[in-house]
């Protein structure tokens, strides 16, 4: 990524026309979209007080984190607001492979005029950082240490970023913003639910300038996700059927949040599964190839009589353990 963004917001939007909010408050976006833009989910339903935080986080270049479960629509809320925005949006997991290398640059052997040189390449961040880009931190609480303290420095928003290998200050482009999705608050994982997230120190936290958290959808907005993107489930028969699969749904993050199963079935999954029964002709063979073969096999049984108590029938034991 070397090509410089040399674009700034030229309209404005009404917060209520674009995403149904009832506030006056109006944002800059961009007439024209990229290929940094994400597209638009027209099925998208967006959570007030978590939308209303992304804007804000947008329009004033406020530092964003948002907090939640799995499978709430952490990062993908984002994305949708930035789609709306026709704002340029990437997304960078923080997983444990991502290096401080990664971020910042490295030096690479290129070919000009016929010769092989060694040229500074730089990273997604200093790129990023020049750019109005939006970066959206993905499992901000699964980031290496090192990794961490090279975030630290542009959480400011004032902040320039000294790139040390080329002994060069970079200035934060005017329309530069920062996101991140995480599982905890920085406190690490009290629950036992996310091993891997890390605590994150207290002088880092306090540089967010919003934290929100993103719960679950209710059971009427995921059921207009799902009809919505399904339009042969829109009647009836169909809307009991995708009700019964929430619920099961529902069953899964209870549990999942109690500690009692290891996986949990997102919104995204619960659409996968929709989708899979129409394909397959038999919900309960759909489920088991959406999301009960993901499933360790000590919590199946469990999670049948998830399925059993919502359907009122049972798993057949041939879908439980798969043998025929």
């Amino acid at each position: 990524m070397t090509a410089n963004l040399n674009i700034e917001p030229d309209i404005r939007i009404s917060v209520n026309q674009t995403f149904g909010i009832d506030t006056d408050m109006e944002v800059e976006a961009f007439s024209k979209k990229n290929d940094y833009v994400p597209e638009i989910d027209k099925n998208y339903k967006f959570d007030k007080d978590t939308t209303l935080a992304i804007l804000s986080g947008f329009s004033f270049n406020k530092r964003c984190l948002i907090s939640g479960y799995h499978g709430t629509g952490k990062s993908t809320h984002i994305e949708q607001v930035a789609a709306r925005l026709n704002w340029p949006c990437i997304r960078v997991n923080l997983d444990s492979h991502i290096s401080r290398i990664d971020l910042i640059g490295k030096d690479a052997i290129v070919i000009k005029d016929g010769k092989q040189i060694t040229e500074f390449k730089e990273g997604i961040l200093p790129w990023s950082i020049q750019n109005p880009i939006a970066l959206v931190f993905d499992e901000y609480d699964a980031g290496r240490p090192d990794v961490m303290f090279v975030i630290q420095r542009v959480l400011e928003t004032e902040g320039n970023f000294t790139l040390l290998d080329k002994n060069k200050i970079i200035k934060q482009n005017k329309y530069f913003r920062l996101f991140a999705t995480s599982n905890t608050v920085g406190l690490g994982d009290t629950t036992g639910l996310y091993h891997g997230t890390q605590q994150i120190n207290q002088g880092q936290m306090d540089r967010w300038n919003i934290v929100t958290i993103l719960n679950y959808l209710s059971m009427e907005k995921e059921m207009d996700i799902i009809v919505g993107k399904n339009k042969n489930l829109n009647n009836t028969k169909g809307k009991e059927k995708v009700s019964n699969m929430i619920k099961v749904a529902t069953l899964t993050r209870k549990g999942f949040m109690a500690g009692d199963i290891s996986t949990v079935m997102s919104p995204r999954t619960v659409l996968h599964w929709a989708e899979n029964s129409e394909i397959f002709k038999d919900t309960g063979y759909a489920f088991r190839v959406t999301f009960l073969n993901k499933c360790d096999e000590l919590e199946k049984n469990t999670i049948a009589e998830y399925y059993q108590r919502c359907f009122g029938e049972d798993l057949p034991e041939s879908l439980i353990t798969g043998q025929k």
